[in-house]
C-alpha cells in the first residue's frame, strides 16, 4: 500500500500543479506521469552504468548517449528553473526525446506521437520536478503503488471514474484466473490499463523461474499483454504505466472495440480481463455485425459480453466484471447473452459484490463473471460467491478496515500463545471476504456440500435452465431464520418489579448518606 509520506508528497505535487494552472486531472496525470518517466529512464541508464562498469565492458543499448548527458534527469534537476525549462521545450530536448525514444514505430512511440507539454512556467516545473526528485521509487511495488494512487485522483474527479476499477478487485480476479505462460492476455476496454498491469505483477510474484527462459521472455515483452481503447489520452498513460511496470512493448491498439474498424480481431486471445463500460448505448449501425449475432442489444455491457466471445480463442477463459442488470434482466437481449454463456459456452462462476465497491463515483450493484469459450456447452454447475465485504468501508470514503490477518502479522498483535486468535481470524473474514473467495475457488471440490444458506455454493445446469437463465444470487440463496424465544409476560413483568425494588433501595440509601 502507498505510504502517507508519499501520499503527501504526492498530493503535494497535485496541488503545485493546480496552482500554477493546471486544474485538468487528465493533464496533471499526463504531465505528472512524462515526469516520473523521465526521471525511470535516468535510472535505468544509471543501472546500466553501475553494471556495465563492474564487469568492466561498454552499455549495450544505453537509452542516453553522451551527448544527450543534458537531458537526463539527474542532470537537468539541478539546472536553473529558466534553463530547465528551455531544455524541455528546444526541438532536440527532454521532452521530444521521450516522444521518440524506443525503436521508430514502437508502441510507446506510436502513442506519445500526439502529446504534448504543457507546464505552462519555468518555477511551476522546477518546482514539480524537485518534489518528484524527492519520492523514494526504489521498488517496483512503490512505483506501481504511486501510480495507483495518481490514477486514482482520475476517479475522484469525477468525470473519468469509469476508467479505474478498485486495484484489490482486479488483484482478486487475476489471483482467480492465474495467467499461465502461454497465455494471450486482453483487455477489450483497458484505460489506464489496471488489469494488464495486474496480470504482469502476478507472473512476477508467482513465477519468477519464467523468466530464466528466453522464448517466455520474449512473449513477456511483446505478444502477452494486449489492450483497445479509443481515448488516445488513455492509450499513453496506458503505454508509460505498463512501462513502469516493465512491460516493454505491449500491443495497444487505439480503436472502439465495438466497431466494425475493429472486426479482424476475433479467436485471438487465451484469457480476457476487463470492466467494461456500463450503461452506455450504440446504434446498431454503430457496431460489428458479428457481435449482434451473438446478442442484439444497444445496451455496451451486453455488447460487451458478445466481443469477449468473439475475441477469444476456444478453449479461452474470461473474468469480466457486469452491472447486476445483466445477471437478471429480463429484455430478450439480456436472456440470449445469459443463455449464450450458460449452454453453449462454459458459465465458471459468478461472484456477487456490494453496491458500495464502486464509491464513492458509482453505487451501481456489480458482479464478476468467470466463463470458458467452447462453442460447445460444458456448464454443469456455475459457482455462486456472496460477497459482502471487500476489506474496505462501503461509503464514499472507502477507507480501509484495519482488522485483516495480514495487519496482525504486521504488527506482532498475536493471541498469548502466539498464535491467531479465533475473533481475529472472525473479524478478518467479516470485513474482508476476497482471501476466502480465493481459497473456496482454489478448493471446489470442498464446496459441492454445501448448503444453500452458506455465503457459496453450486447451482446445476438445469436449475439455471428453469429459471430462464437468472444468475441472481438472491434467486437461489436460501436465507436461514433463527427462532428468537423472548420470556413470558409475567416473567418480564417480575423483572420489571424486581428492577424498581433495586432501584428504591439504592436511592433510599443515598438519601440516608446525604442525611
Amino acid at each position: 500500500m502507498i505510504t502517507g509520506t508519499i501520499k503527501s508528497q504526492v498530493d503535494k505535487i497535485w496541488d503545485a500543479f493546480a496552482t500554477g494552472g493546471i486544474s485538468n486531472p487528465l493533464t496533471v496525470i499526463e504531465q505528472f506521469t512524462y515526469l516520473i518517466f523521465i526521471r525511470r529512464l535516468d535510472e535505468q541508464q544509471l543501472l546500466k552504468e553501475k553494471q556495465a562498469n563492474l564487469v568492466g565492458v561498454p552499455i549495450k543499448d544505453p537509452i542516453y548517449t553522451k551527448e544527450q548527458k543534458e537531458l537526463r534527469w539527474s542532470s537537468f534537476k539541478n539546472e536553473e528553473p529558466e534553463n530547465m525549462y528551455r531544455l524541455f521545450q528546444k526541438e532536440e530536448g527532454v521532452f521530444n526525446f521521450i516522444k521518440n525514444i524506443g525503436a521508430k514505430g514502437s508502441v510507446f512511440a506510436v502513442h506519445m506521437k500526439d502529446a504534448t507539454f504543457m507546464i505552462p512556467t519555468p518555477r511551476l516545473l522546477d518546482l514539480v520536478v524537485q518534489q518528484i526528485d524527492k519520492i523514494e521509487m526504489g521498488n517496483r511495488d512503490t512505483k506501481g503503488d504511486l501510480y495507483e494512487y495518481l490514477l486514482s485522483k482520475i476517479a475522484s474527479a469525477g468525470r473519468n471514474g469509469q476508467f479505474r476499477t478498485p486495484r484489490h478487485i482486479i488483484k482478486m480476479m487475476v489471483d482467480m484466473v492465474q495467467p499461465k505462460a502461454d497465455d494471450t492476455i486482453c483487455d477489450p476496454a483497458c484505460g489506464t490499463a489496471g488489469f494488464l498491469v495486474a496480470a504482469g505483477e502476478y507472473i512476477h510474484e508467482n513465477h519468477k523461474d519464467w523468466f530464466n527462459k528466453a522464448d517466455f521472455r520474449e512473449h513477456y515483452n511483446t505478444e502477452m499483454f494486449n489492450g483497445v481503447e479509443f481515448d488516445s489520452t488513455m492509450l499513453r498513460i496506458a503505454a508509460m504505466n505498463l512501462q513502469l511496470h516493465g512491460i516493454e512493448t505491449p500491443v495497444l491498439i487505439g480503436k472502439d472495440a465495438l466497431s466494425e474498424s475493429n472486426a479482424a480481431i476475433k479467436d485471438q486471445y487465451s484469457l480476457i480481463l476487463a470492466n467494461p463500460p456500463f450503461k452506455g448505448s450504440l446504434d446498431y449501425d454503430s457496431v460489428e455485425e458479428s457481435i449482434l449475432q451473438k446478442v442484439k442489444t444497444k445496451k455496451t455491457e451486453l455488447l460487451f459480453l458478445g466481443l469477449m466471445l468473439r475475441m477469444l480463442r476456444t478453449g479461452g477463459r474470461c473474468a469480466v466484471i457486469v452491472p447486476d442488470g445483466v445477471l437478471f434482466g429480463s429484455s430478450k437481449a439480456h436472456k440470449q447473452i445469459r443463455q449464450e454463456l450458460i449452454e453453449n459456452q462454459k458459465l465458471d462462476a459468478v461472484i456477487s459484490m456490494p453496491s458500495g465497491v464502486f464509491k464513492p463515483y458509482a453505487g451501481v450493484s456489480t458482479a464478476v463473471l468467470f466463463f470458458t469459450k467452447t462453442n460447445s456447452g460444458g456448464t454443469d454447475n456455475v459457482w455462486f460467491y456472496d460477497m459482502k465485504a471487500d476489506g474496505f468501508s462501503l461509503d464514499d470514503k472507502r477507507n480501509p478496515l484495519l482488522a485483516n490477518v495480514s495487519k496482525v502479522i504486521e504488527t506482532g498483535d498475536f493471541a498469548e500463545d502466539g498464535e491467531l486468535s479465533a475473533k481475529q481470524l472472525g473479524d478478518n473474514h467479516s470485513k474482508n471476504n476476497i482471501p476466502d473467495i480465493i481459497s473456496r475457488w482454489n478448493n471446489l471440490a470442498n464446496e459441492k456440500d454445501r448448503k444453500r444458506t452458506d455465503q457459496s455454493f453450486f447451482v446445476p445446469f438445469a436449475e439455471l435452465k428453469e429459471n430462464d437463465w437468472d444468475l441472481s444470487i438472491n434467486r437461489y440463496k436460501e436465507i436461514e431464520y433463527e427462532e428468537v424465544k423472548y420470556d413470558a409476560p409475567e416473567t418480564i413483568i417480575a423483572d420489571i418489579k424486581q428492577l424498581d425494588e433495586e432501584r428504591a433501595d439504592v436511592l433510599k440509601k443515598l438519601e440516608e448518606l446525604i442525611g
